[in-house]
This record gives structure tokens, C-alpha cells and sequence, in this order.
């Protein structure tokens, strides 16, 4: 009986190997028993084997340990003795009882053995018996059996020849039907017999078969090359024709150019895809969009499959198709790239993106190797791209038909005053709110992360920045060019002052002045807030290139822009007041000048261009503060009734009032050189107005002083400025400088004088009521 060694203790195996050499007294069994205790390192661990020595044993005990020691060891070898003892007797009554057990085993087994010796045999007799009588049954049924058999062999040839002679109505009523496969199919399995037997017993049948399946072949070439048939029909009837052992490869060009023409047909068309949507947007065509997409994936599905079929017929054609599916992709983006320029939306592009992603997967099912989402999805980033710098163009173009109502708006009475404020608050709202229609259209697109737009936010955030920064850019350049400055719109030199008063209107200019200002203040701050909110991060755009969009520089680019516009606007309009003098000044004889009889006529035009310019900046810029407001009790030094000194002098006689006045007059400018004439243009109605009005009097001092006067001369001129002295303070803001330049007029008109004696007083005052009261009976409705 084995015993499991591996289940013991250290112990245990010790108590066995004990009893193994006690029941093994031989030198041969216990040889193993002395190898093994060879691996004892001393005596005292050898007291297990054969080799043991007790005295020396003893001794080395003696030796190393103590009274106490011994006594331990003692009474732990007793224990052990008395264990060792116990383990034996239980070993000995465990395989006493099995000695038993088996005893009884082998006695039952005779008892069962006895008599199935001669059951044995007489199941061999039987067996030899059933074995003759089956042996004279096959021999009585041999006979019939072979000839069961040659009548099955028979009726199956029978079978096939009549499959033969029946072939050529079969294959008629299958070209009748247009069953071609089964044609194919039957014909197929007849042509090893027509083989063997063709030229002898089935040679009628082989004839008409073959009249058969010529029409068949006929038919499946006119219809793998019929435009009307669809692409599958196609495929099949190719794959038929090979069956036929027709010689395909010779039509590989012409099905592949085949192939070709149909990629005509499901090419998507920027006309049709703007009908189907702007059908799809109204209140039931969502009907039809879904019927142009369902229509046009059903197209491509047959597409797939006849490229499925035609890779089959020729493996070695994948170069080919690829080229094709790529080629049919491709077309697909320059119909989006035409579809683009339709003014659409960003919902439209992703219906239109989710049809090429569509057809993309189909074709990718049967086109593993074309890498055909890779290939779609970087163009797509393409039209992404180009779509966003659509938008941005677009917007331009908004803001600039908002501008051009001032060129197209007729200048009638009242029109023109409305047409300023129209136009500057259409360009507000195309700026601000166009900004907003178009950053709410561009988070359509990083909303939608499927399809042909996923993983495209990083690259959507940095176009729109950037393209926020180039429209501004191009929006400066346009009011550039709108004003008639030079532009990177426009590669002609700057035009001359007169030709831009004609073909630039000066209240455009204004508004370009005035929505400079109304961008940076208002609508820079509003489009950087919303992308921050909805368009921060990207990460493409390299970082050595700078962020891609600088609210800070836009601001002062359109503050610099803002008032070069406005310097622009006084400079054409004092462009018109200049020609308007040149021709008072240059046309007369000044030294032949008749006494004045009245206020010479070009100071009403002179005022009608004041109050042209006051009538524009009221519609466009606020009012303002009015400033240095003169009181009747420190009037101008130089006025003729506020002086009485003046007056007095005036009334001397000829060369001394000259030579005194001339004095007075230097002495004066002495005093009033301190006056800041032209100071900083502010956006507010009086600031522009007046420093208008203060360039106009300037132009008219340098025309005074290149002119020689005789007394009648000066004394017009000396009429003219004191009746424009009140109208101009009513008009402008700085009262001192008005005054200032009037009495700069005035004395160098006396300087310029052959004969510088002034107008007296009265006469002065009597002219200045009449032409008053001559202008009120003109224009009864004004004050």
C-alpha cells in the first residue's frame, strides 16, 4: 500500500522511514535508509539511522550539556519512545484491517467467476449462428441487389438526358423571363456532358444550347453597357459573363469608365443641395431633405456594391477604384466649396457634412485600404476653414451696403438728414449684431463633434479668433477706401482733396468717424466678452505667433481710424468753403471796388455750408459742452461798437486814423496771440463745428492778405466779418477765438488797404438791420 509522503509533517515522514527500515532488516532495503542519513551533519542528528553510536552519542551529549540538559533530554526522548510506539501499533491495526478487507475481495470474485465460462460460450455459439443465417440472406439478396443498383445508375442518367434534351426550351424560357443566372446556371451544368458527348449522341441539343446562351451573352453585354440599367444589374451581368467564361477583362476599361460616368450622377450639385434645404428650413420640408437624402444614399449604396462586384471580377483593380472613390470625395467638397458662397448657415453645412459622411462610410465598407475618413476628414477642415472666412467676408459686405445707403440715398429735403442717421445705425447693428448672428453660427459647429467635424474645435476656436482679427483689420482698410484714402483694397494713389469732395460724400466720412468710435467702445468689448465665454482655448496656432486675437490693438487701430475720419470730414468741408472764397476773393477788383450798399451775398452761401455741416453732425455726434461763452460786458476789443476808443479813433482823419490804428491794431494782437486757436477735435457736434468754422476763417485771412484793397474794398470786407460776428458765435463753441480771427480779418484787410479808413458806426449798424430784415422777409419761419 502506497502511503502519500507529500501529506505529512516532518515528523510524520521521520515516523515512517523508522518503520521502513524497521520492516526492511535487509541490507539492500536499508541502504537507501543509510544514504539518507548521510545528510546528518553530526552524530547527534544520525540517531535515526542505521549507523547510529550510542556511546558516542553520549559523549558529545555529556559534553555539551549540562545536569539540567540531560534531564530535558530525557524526558523528550521518553516522549518520543512513547509516541513512536503508539504510531506503530495504530500502523499495524490499519493494515490488518485492509489485509482483511482485501482477503474478502478476492473470495467474493472466485464465487462470481464461477459459471461465466460456459455463459461465455454459449454466447459465442449464438453469435456464429447469426453470422450464417446472415450470410445466406446476403447471398440470396446479392443478385437483386446489383440490379436495384444499375437501375438507380440508369434512371439518373435517364435524368441527365432528358436535363439535356429539355436544356434549349429551359434556356428559351429563361431569356423570356430574363432569368440569366439560371440560364447560366443550367448551361454550366450541362457542359461536361456537352464535352463528352457533344459531337455524337447530344449534338442537336448542344446546337440549340449554344444558340441559347450566344442570345444570353448578347443580352448580359447590352446590359452590363446600358445607361438605363442600374449599377447592381451591371455588376451581376458581369459576373455572369465570367461564369460564361466570356472574356471579361477585356471590358475592364469600358465597365470602369462606366464606373466613372456614374460618379456624374452622385456628385453632389450646389443647386440642388440649395433647393433640397432651403426646402428642408420651410414649415414641411423637412419631407423633402429627407427624401433628396434618402434618395442619394440608395444611389451610393448601389455604387458601393457595384464596386464590391467589381473588385470581385478583377482583384487587381483596387488602385483603380480607390482613385475612384477619392475622386467622387473630392467632387463632393467642390460642391461644398460652391455651396459655401450661397450665403448658407452652419446648420445647412452640417446636413450637407452628414450626407458626405454617409456616403464616406459606405464607400468605406467596400474600400478598406482608400483611407477614405482620413482623406474627408482633412478636407472637411479645408471647408471649415473656407466657411469661416466666408462668414467674415460676408459680414464685411454687410457693413459696407449698410455705408453705401448714404451714396444711394437722393439728397432731397429731409432725406439726406435721415439718410446719415439710418446709415449709422444700420452700420451698428451690422457690426454688433452681425458679430453676434455670426459667433452664435460658429458654436453650432463646435457644438456638433460627430462626423466629419469631430476633433476640430481646437482648429474652429483659433479661425475664429484669427478671423475676428483680419475682419477688423479689413474693416479699417474698407472705411479706408469708402472715405477715398489709399487701402490695401485699393493700389491707386491718394486722390486730390477736390476729386475726393466729389466722389466721396463728406457725411459718410462722418459715419465712418462716428462707428470707428462706436467699435471700439462698444462692440470690441462685447465680441471679446462672447469669446471668452464660447470660443476660448484652441491650442493649433503656435504659440510663437502670439494669441490670435488682440482686442487691444483692434481698439486702436479704430480709435487712430476714428479720428482720421473725423480731421477727414472738416477737411471737405472746408475744401467747399474754400472754393467758395477762393471765388469771392479772386474774381473781383479789389482795388476798383464800388462802395458797399449791402452784406455781400457770399456770406449767406458761407453760412448755408455752416449750417450743412451743424445739420450733419446733429444727427451723428452728441452735443457737447459749450466753452469760453463771452458776455456783452467783455466783448471784442475790436469791435466797432463795443471799442469807443476804436470809434474815436476811427472818426479822425484819414492819415492819422490810419497810422493810430495801425498801432492800435499791433498793440492788440500783442495781447490777443495768447488765444489758443486750434486745439484737439473732440467727437461732440461744437468741437467739429467749430473748428470748421475756424479753418474757414483762417483760409479767408491767408486770401485777404494775398489781396490789395482800395477803401470801398475794405470797407465791404470790414461789413461782411462784423455781420458774420454774431451768426458764427451763435454757430460755435469758442466765442474768444471767433472774435480773434474776425478782428484778424478785419486788420489785415486794413493792412492790405491803399486807403484803410473804416465804415462809421452808424452806417456799419444801418447795413447790417437792413440785411437782417432783408433775410427775415425771406425766411419769415426763422427767429
Amino acid at each position: 500500500m502506497e502511503i502519500d509522503n507529500g501529506s505529512m509533517d516532518e515528523k510524520t515522514k521521520r515516523m515512517r522511514d523508522l518503520l521502513s527500515s524497521f520492516y526492511s532488516p535487509d541490507a539492500s532495503t536499508s541502504g537507501s535508509s543509510m544514504g539518507s542519513s548521510n545528510r546528518y551533519a553530526s552524530p547527534l542528528e544520525a540517531i535515526n539511522t542505521t549507523s547510529f553510536n550510542p556511546d558516542q552519542y553520549m559523549s558529545i551529549l555529556v559534553q555539551k550539556s549540562n545536569l539540567e540538559g540531560l534531564l530535558q533530554k530525557h524526558v523528550e526522548m521518553a516522549a518520543e519512545i512513547k509516541n513512536l510506539d503508539t504510531d506503530l501499533q495504530m500502523l499495524v491495526y490499519e493494515n490488518y484491517n485492509k489485509f482483511i478487507s482485501a482477503t474478502d475481495t478476492i473470495k467474493r470474485m472466485n464465487n462470481n467467476i464461477v459459471g461465466m465460462e460456459t455463459n461465455m460460450e454459449q454466447l459465442l455459439e449464438k453469435i456464429l449462428s447469426v453470422q450464417s443465417r446472415s450470410d445466406g440472406v446476403n447471398t440470396s439478396l446479392f443478385e437483386k441487389r446489383e440490379h436495384i443498383e444499375k437501375l438507380h445508375r440508369t434512371r439518373n442518367l435517364l435524368r441527365k438526358v432528358q436535363f439535356i434534351y429539355d436544356l434549349p426550351a429551359r434556356l428559351g424560357k429563361c431569356i423570356k423571363t430574363e432569368a440569366y443566372a439560371d440560364a447560366v446556371r443550367f448551361y454550366t451544368g450541362a457542359m461536361p456532358i456537352f464535352k463528352v458527348y457533344g459531337d455524337s449522341s447530344f449534338q442537336d441539343c448542344k446546337r440549340a444550347s449554344e444558340e441559347a446562351i450566344a442570345i444570353v451573352l448578347k443580352n448580359l453585354q447590352e446590359k452590363l453597357f446600358s445607361d438605363s440599367e442600374s449599377i447592381q444589374t451591371r455588376a451581376e451581368a458581369a459576373v455572369l459573363l465570367k461564369q460564361l467564361d466570356f472574356p471579361v477583362d477585356s471590358l475592364k476599361a469600358k465597365l470602369l469608365e462606366k464606373l466613372e460616368q456614374s460618379t456624374l450622377d452622385l456628385q453632389l450639385n450646389a443647386e440642388d443641395l440649395s433647393s433640397a434645404l432651403v426646402i428642408g428650413s420651410s414649415k414641411d420640408g423637412n419631407v423633402s431633405e429627407s427624401v433628396y437624402g434618402a434618395s442619394h444614399e440608395g444611389s451610393v449604396r448601389e455604387f458601393a456594391e457595384a464596386i464590391r462586384a467589381y473588385r470581385v471580377i478583377f482583384a487587381d483593380s483596387d488602385r483603380q477604384l480607390i482613385k475612384l472613390a477619392q475622386d467622387l470625395v473630392t467632387k463632393h467638397f467642390n460642391a461644398i466649396e460652391q455651396f459655401i458662397k450661397k450665403q448658407i448657415c452652419a446648420a445647412d453645412l452640417l446636413r450637407v457634412f452628414g450626407i458626405i459622411w454617409t456616403d464616406v462610410l459606405l464607400l468605406g465598407e467596400v474600400l478598406n485600404d482608400a483611407g477614405l475618413p482620413d482623406y474627408s476628414l482633412k478636407a472637411a477642415q479645408v471647408a471649415v476653414k473656407q466657411y469661416v472666412t466666408c462668414m467674415f467676408s460676408r459680414l464685411l459686405q454687410d457693413i459696407s451696403d449698410a455705408l453705401a445707403q448714404v451714396h444711394t440715398r437722393k439728397k432731397e429735403e429731409g432725406v439726406q438728414e435721415y439718410s446719415l442717421q439710418l446709415a449709422l445705425e444700420a452700420s451698428k447693428k451690422a457690426v454688433l449684431q452681425g458679430s453676434m448672428d455670426v459667433l452664435l453660427d460658429f458654436r453650432q459647429l463646435l457644438e456638433d463633434q460627430s462626423g466629419l467635424t469631430i476633433s476640430q474645435r481646437d482648429s474652429i476656436v483659433d479661425w475664429v479668433q484669427e478671423g475676428f482679427q483680419d475682419f477688423f483689420r479689413a474693416l479699417v482698410d474698407r472705411f479706408m477706401l469708402l472715405s477715398g484714402k489709399n487701402s490695401s483694397y485699393s493700389q491707386s494713389q491718394v486722390l486730390p482733396e477736390a476729386t475726393q469732395a466729389e466722389k466721396v460724400v463728406a457725411g459718410l466720412v462722418l459715419v465712418l468717424a462716428q462707428i470707428s468710435v462706436f467699435i471700439e467702445q462698444t462692440a470690441i468689448p462685447r465680441i471679446t466678452e462672447e469669446i471668452a465665454a464660447s470660443f476660448s482655448g484652441g491650442g493649433t496656432r503656435g504659440y510663437e505667433y502670439g494669441p490670435a486675437f488682440v482686442p487691444a490693438e483692434i481698439c486702436r487701430m479704430f480709435r487712430a481710424a476714428g479720428e482720421k475720419f473725423l480731421h477727414l470730414y472738416i477737411n471737405m468741408r472746408s475744401q467747399r468753403i474754400s472754393v467758395l472764397l477762393t471765388k469771392r476773393f479772386r474774381t473781383p477788383n479789389w482795388v476798383k471796388h464800388k462802395e458797399p450798399r449791402e452784406v455781400h451775398m457770399f456770406v449767406d452761401l458761407f453760412l448755408q455750408e455752416l449750417e450743412a455741416i451743424g445739420s450733419e453732425v446733429k444727427q451723428i455726434l452728441p452735443q457737447g459742452t459749450r466753452k469760453h461763452r463771452r458776455t456783452d460786458s467783455n466783448g471784442s476789443t475790436t469791435s466797432s461798437r463795443s471799442n469807443p476808443l476804436r470809434e474815436e479813433k476811427l472818426n479822425r482823419s484819414n492819415t492819422q486814423r490810419a497810422r493810430s490804428q495801425l498801432l492800435e491794431t499791433h498793440l492788440a494782437k500783442l495781447f490777443k496771440q495768447k488765444i489758443e486757436i486750434f486745439t484737439r477735435v473732440e467727437f461732440t457736434q461744437g468741437s467739429v463745428v467749430t473748428t470748421a468754422v475756424k479753418l474757414s476763417l483762417k483760409t479767408l485771412l491767408e486770401f485777404i492778405r494775398l489781396q490789395t484793397f482800395n477803401r470801398s474794398g475794405f470797407q465791404q470786407v470790414q461789413l461782411d466779418m462784423q455781420f458774420l460776428r454774431t451768426p458764427l458765435k451763435e454757430i460755435a463753441d469758442d466765442e474768444a477765438a471767433i472774435d480773434f480771427l474776425l478782428d484778424e480779418v478785419i486788420v489785415a484787410a486794413s493792412e492790405r488797404c491803399l486807403d484803410a479808413i473804416p465804415l462809421e458806426p452808424p452806417i456799419l449798424d444801418k447795413l447790417i438791420k437792413a440785411k437782417l430784415a432783408k433775410a427775415k422777409d425771406q425766411n419769415p419761419m426763422s427767429p
